[in-house]
Formats: structure tokens, sequence, C-alpha cells
């Protein structure tokens, strides 16, 4: 929580602090001059020093109004510009995240922890700015004041307050650690809802509608019970410590009515201390409001914490010169690699050696789960080798820096993925300065210009969210096109035409071949027609390479091949 703070600008902080406690110190004189102005105005029915003190007493309540509106504006400021940073830098850090960080947080849980818990933060930075600061020097500076008007009274606040205290901090430790657990039940409850709304087509298919309900139901009904049980553990605060300071009103009343009939104690001290137990019964429902936020806020900041200070598991080399030779040809090699996914108890990848140069593809086939898109993850270094080593140009990945690694790969990913907004800027993340003729070049590559000309706005029209308004072709073919506008050395389509038929499979293959004839090109795939024509095929199987030549030579060396294609014989002419 201190490093949140620390954030904020220690002038503004400063300000607003000062101008809290100069609202506050007049709020606390006044019962004085109220006092005063009893004890000697009105008593000894002097007019005129009821009016100069009335003159005072309006000073000093402008003051304190005017220190509580720059208190309020520099302390939202403070808190709102804080919420607008951890927001932007959780974006930013997880921008940078490896595969292996997602996996470790999860996405329900990294969207909880920028929406949910940097508003928790943000309102317990704007509650301490403005109460938990205020509600001390109330309790305090109530007690001293009452002290100075009457020890005698003050006694019954010095027995009373330390009650109370006792109390808070009884609360504060309990609550604390179910606030984590209140969390976390979000967490999952945003997990379960946003599972549902992605996976809606698949709930409806199989009927699941009542099962997912009730999955959701019974998560939602722990949560309930659980803000229920904290809510009224802290609930409990308020009722109790307006009972001790009525009692301690009531004490007040009775102790200092008799000092007050014995003439030891003043009417307007009597008047003035019931003002100033109002006071600290209000520093004290400050307290009680602040109380409920801070185990909250704490366990909030624990976790954008968490994520701010997670250490990326792949860091990125300085810019350096190991990659800058223009001159030489591209190449890819896999030498050695293995890979294991944290927690795995064997590796997903083993033994994995192969050569690929400048003008040639390379196509992966195999079975579901035998390791293709995990091999294709380690060029791009979404997941670091656990040993061996991904070279291109002969440089290992790992020394190359990101952002010329990332120029010189571009991917098509196995999920075709399109973003709000236009046609045109979806285009322009492969390349922010291509043309409209070039864009429409890379979609008459990939077989795509012909349904985007017949849109109403062309590459105007609106992509919805996540492309809901393409098919899964038509967004698979904006995604290649994506790609081919990126002026890249090595493209990496991962079961990227699985979509698409078998004629708009080979059209587009055909124009990848044109297109690359001095590029590299990493096909992975499930058909056999989509890598016959590759000029290197690596079958894998269980993360093994058990095959690895042309189409004709595994046809009639390797038996895992052979059973790929007689799989697929009767549904593709392989003649």
């Amino acid at each position: 929580m201190l490093k949140i703070f620390k954030r904020m600008s220690k002038i503004s902080l400063t300000v607003a602090i000062a101008f809290l406690v100069l609202q506050v110190l007049c709020d606390l004189y006044l019962p004085n001059l109220t006092a005063d102005i009893v004890n000697n105005g009105i008593i000894a029915g002097k007019i005129s020093y009821i009016f100069s003190q009335g003159e005072i007493m309006i000073l000093v309540s402008i003051v304190g109004l005017l220190s509580a509106e720059i208190n309020t504006y520099i302390s939202s400021r403070l808190s709102y510009k804080l919420g607008k940073e951890l927001r932007s830098d959780i974006f930013q850090k997880v921008q940078n995240f490896s595969n292996h960080e997602f996996d470790k947080i999860g996405t329900a849980s990294l969207i909880t922890r920028n929406t949910n818990d940097v508003t928790q933060v943000q309102n317990l930075v704007e509650m301490v700015l403005k109460f938990l600061t205020m509600a001390p020097i109330y309790l305090f500076g109530g007690i001293i004041m009452t002290y100075r008007l009457s020890p005698s009274l003050s006694n019954i606040f010095i027995i009373a307050i330390p009650i109370i205290i006792a109390i808070y901090f009884g609360v504060l430790y309990f609550s604390t650690p179910l606030f984590e657990k209140l969390q976390k039940k979000i967490d999952a409850l945003n997990l379960i809802f946003r599972e549902g709304l992605t996976g809606i087509k698949v709930i409806h298919a199989f009927n699941k509608e009542k099962w997912e309900y009730d999955r959701y139901e019974k998560n939602n009904d722990e949560y309930t019970a659980l803000s229920i049980k904290v809510n009224t553990l802290v609930g409990t605060l308020l009722p109790v410590v307006t009972l001790i300071m009525s009692l301690v009103g009531i004490a007040i009343i009775w102790i200092g009515g008799h000092y007050a009939d014995h003439g030891s104690v003043k009417v307007g001290t009597i008047l003035a201390v019931i003002t100033y137990s109002t006071q600290i019964l209000m520093s004290l429902t400050m307290l009680i409001n602040v109380v409920a936020s801070i185990p909250r806020g704490q366990t909030s900041a624990k976790r954008i914490d968490e994520v701010l200070e997670m250490h990326n598991s792949i860091d990125y080399p300085e810019d350096n010169d190991l990659f800058l030779n223009k001159g030489s040809k591209i190449s890819l090699q896999f030498k050695d690699v293995g890979f294991r996914f944290e927690g795995a108890k064997q590796n997903a990848l083993e033994g994995i050696n192969l050569s690929i140069k400048q003008g040639q593809t390379l196509a992966i086939i195999g079975s579901t789960g035998s390791g293709k898109s995990t091999l294709t993850n380690l060029i791009s270094r979404f997941y670091d080798v656990s040993h061996g080593a991904v070279l291109i140009n002969e440089v290992d990945v790992r020394n190359i820096p990101k952002e010329s690694l990332h120029k010189i790969v571009s991917l098509v990913p196995q999920k075709s993925t399109l973003f709000f907004g236009s046609l045109r800027d979806n285009m322009k993340l492969g390349n922010s300065n291509a043309a409209d003729c070039e864009i429409l070049e890379a979609l008459f590559l990939a077989q795509g210009a012909e349904f985007v000309e017949r849109m109403d706005k062309g590459l105007d029209s609106n992509v919805e969210k996540n492309g809901g308004n393409f098919s899964g072709g038509q967004k698979q073919r904006l995604c290649i096109a994506r790609s081919l506008l990126k002026k890249a050395d090595i493209y990496i389509f991962d079961d990227s035409l699985s979509a698409l038929d078998f004629k708009t499979d080979s059209k587009i293959r055909a124009a990848i071949r044109k297109q690359m004839a001095d590029k590299i090109t990493v096909i992975v795939a499930q058909r056999i027609s989509t890598v016959m024509n590759a000029d290197l095929i690596a079958v894998l199987s269980e993360g093994k390479i058990v095959g690895l030549g042309s189409h004709e030579y595994l046809k009639n060396t390797n038996k895992v091949y052979r059973e790929i294609i007689a799989s697929q014989f009767e549904k593709e002419d392989l003649a």
C-alpha cells in the first residue's frame, strides 16, 4: 500500500493534508467559542461580546469551509489520477507478459485487478486523505479541548475511547482475511461469467444452460454468504460505537449537571463538551467507514502490486548489432530444442532438430496435442525453450531485441483475432503505413478482396467485437491478409487455414508461395493437402519429430504420416 502512496505527488499530498488539518482545527475551535459566548456573553448579558465573538465564529466557519472544499478537490484529483495511472501501468505491464504470466494469473483475474481492485484502492486513497487523517485529529483534538475546558469531564472520554479502539482493531483483524477471500470469489465469478459469454454457443449446443447457471449460482451464493459475513462483522462497529457514545453523552449530562449544580462547571462548558462528544462520535464513524475499505483496499493493493512487480519470465536484451547484417540470407534452426510447461511432469517438446533456409517452406503436421503450436510459439518467444536453442541467422532468439524479433516474424495465430473498429484499422496493425492499394493486394492474396468489396463501406466497414460480424473463414482470411502486409522475413501460419474450403486453401497457398519466394514460411496444419507441397515436412508425435522430409519421402517411409494420409484419403484426392 505504501508503494502506491509513493506514486502520488508529494506537494499535492502535503497541501491536501495541510488544508484538512486547517479544516479540523477550525471545527475544533468553534465549540470553544460557543462555550465562551454562553459563559461570558449570554449569561453575563454582554450583547457586544456576543456579536464580536460571533464575527470570529463566522470567519472561522468560512475558513473551515474553504479548507474542506480545497481538500476535497485535491483528494479527489489525487485518487482518480492514481486510479488512471494504475490502470495504465497494469495494462502496459500485461502487454509485456509472456504466456507464462498469463497462465499463472489468468485473464479473468487480470480483468478484476484492472477494474475492481483499482477502484477499491482509488476509493481507499480518497477516504484516507479525507477521513483517516481527519478522524484521529477530531478524536484526540476533542479530548484535548475537553480537558482544557473541564479535566474532570474529559475522564469520561479517556475511559470510553480505548474500549472503542480495541473493538475497532479486533474487527480489522478478523475482517482482513475475509476480504482477501472475497476478492478471490470475485475472480471466480468473473471467470465463470466470461466463460459463459465466450462459450455461449457450446452451452446452447449441448443444452447445458441449467448446468452453467447452477455453476454460476453456486459461486454467487458463496460470494453472497461471504459478503454477508464480512459486512455483518464490519457493520457491528457502528451500533456498538453509537451505544458507547450515547452512554458517554448521558454521563456528560449527568455528571456535568451535578458539577453545574455545585458551580464547579458552567453551562457553556457542558454545551461545548457535548459538542466535542458529537465530533468524537463523528470521527469514530469515519473510522468505521474506513475500516470496511482498509482490508479490501489492502487486499486489492497487494493484488495490483503482484501484477506490477511480477518478473517477466522472458527478458529481452537491449538493442545490439547481432542481427543487423542485412545482406545475409535468412535462416531458421531448432537445435536440440526441449520445452516443458510450468508444473508439467514431462516435456511438451523434446529433441527437436531441424533447419530451414531462405525461400523454403516448413510444414508441421501431427495429431492434436503433439506440440505443433507450441513449437511455433518458441520462434516468437511467447515461451522460451527449456533447453536447446531456436536460432535465426545462427543467432539465438533470446539474444535478439524484442522489436527486432517481432519485425522479423509475422504470425497468424491459431485463433483468429479481430479488434473493434474499422476493417482498415485492423489491416494496418500489420503495417501502419500501408496504403489502400497495398491492403487490397494483401486481401487479394488471402482470397478476401471479393467479400470486402461487397461490403457497403469497403475498408471503412465496421468490425464488431471479436469480429462477430464475420464468419470463421472470413476472419481467417482477414488475419492472413494482415500478416502478409507486414514486411517480415519469417511468416508463421499456425493452423490458420482450417476454416477454409480446399479450393480457397489451395489458392492462398499458391499465392503465398509466389509472394514469399525469398522468405521462410512455417505452416502448421492438419490436412495433408495443405502441407504436401512444402519443402520440408516435420511430423510430430507426443512432442517429438518422428518424421522429417518431403511428402513423397514420408509417404513411403513414415508410418505416422501414412496413418494421417489414410485417415484423410477418402476426403481428399492426393493423386
